[in-house]
């Protein structure tokens, strides 16, 4: 409340306590969505808590009654579970993309078609006009001259209305096909995020699979964040997101590839590598960025030095590419026990 308002009577206690109706609501949202997470022993990581929120909220309300009907079956709601509803919510929105995608191009192809025959049949029609209007005729012909007019002008109009739609459909299209690349790609670090990590991953198994190449995952978690955040405020620890990102990004090609996992944690993929060649290469950035030292830009307080650790594993080692980054997961966990600022090999 301002300074100097003159508070409103109110029996109520919620009131009494300063909390009005959203401020209960809101309240409770909160509790609701840290119940969740907490209760199911769930990560608190920004896929979680969007998907919480939207359980909690109903802004998901098949994903809530997914949640629903899992616990009435007596089956936990576990990380795994979780992040395949997740997947599954994804892939229906690619496809539904993908047939409005293909709706456009009908619409497109249907509408330059429809406008060339009007076209066409504006040229014909304007040369009956044209002999009809010069012919020494009665009146009747006259008057089928200016009928003909008439259709010729609403052609014409046709002609540029749906000339006007191709136009709109093809913006639509490019809106469409940038929303799509936007949805693969981490805003902060312009990195690929990881759904499309995911996509990757996939696609370079089977590749890597078929022609026997090497193929290994790592993951790279920035030590220490959540103190940097706490002493010198998110814009730093968003800096230092990006730092880390573009490091990695170095080593980056059609060979090698780093997408943000979420948080301050990245994953990467190394096609024709073997785990020992990838934790060398990681290495390498590792070692690098321990020696740069980062200032607060606000403050130019000194941050000093910032690492980063990292698990890597052997794709085929595995049954499947979930299994291993799950190992490379735990291997990060074990440079982190160790003291932090290394790669481990899983």
């Amino acid at each position: 409340m301002f300074s100097g308002a003159k508070p409103q009577q109110n029996d109520s206690s919620d009131t009494a306590t300063g909390l009005n109706a959203r401020d209960l609501a809101r309240q409770q949202l909160m509790d609701d969505i840290g119940h969740f997470l907490l209760g199911n022993d769930l990560e608190i990581s920004e896929e979680n808590l969007s998907a919480a929120f939207g359980i909690c909220s109903g802004h998901d309300a098949e994903l809530a009654r997914r949640v629903t009907e899992r616990r009435a079956a007596g089956q936990p709601v576990t990380q795994a579970w979780l992040d395949e509803q997740c997947r599954h919510g994804e892939d229906a929105v690619e496809r539904m993309a993908d047939k409005l995608e293909r709706s456009l191009e009908t619409f497109a192809t249907t509408s330059r078609n429809a406008r060339a025959t009007a076209a066409q049949y504006n040229s014909e029609m304007q040369v009956h006009v044209d002999k009809a209007s010069e012919a020494e005729e009665q009146a009747e012909i006259l008057n089928l001259a200016e009928l003909a007019r008439a259709m010729l002008e609403r052609t014409k109009h046709l002609e540029q209305e749906m000339h006007r739609s191709e136009r709109e459909a093809a913006t639509l299209r490019s809106n469409l096909a940038k929303a799509r690349r936007d949805a693969d790609h981490d805003h902060l670090t312009g990195l690929p995020n990881r759904r499309a990590f995911e996509s990757l991953i996939d696609q370079h198994y089977r590749e890597a699979q078929a022609s026997l190449d090497a193929l290994s995952v790592a993951f790279c978690d920035i030590d220490n964040f959540k103190s940097i955040n706490d002493t010198h405020g998110h814009d730093t620890g968003d800096r230092v997101i990006q730092a880390i990102a573009s490091s990695l990004a170095k080593i980056s090609g059609d060979n090698c590839h780093v997408a943000r996992h979420g948080g301050e944690e990245f994953v990467m993929l190394f096609r024709g590598s073997g785990k020992k060649e990838a934790c060398q290469q990681l290495d390498e950035v590792r070692e690098a960025f321990s020696q740069r030292n980062f200032i607060n830009r606000r403050t130019d307080e000194p941050i000093g030095q910032i690492t980063f650790s990292g698990g890597v594993a052997d794709v085929f080692a595995y049954k499947s590419p979930r299994e291993a980054l799950k190992a490379a997961d735990v291997a990060l966990y074990a440079a982190k026990e160790q003291g932090r600022n290394r790669i481990v090999a899983a």
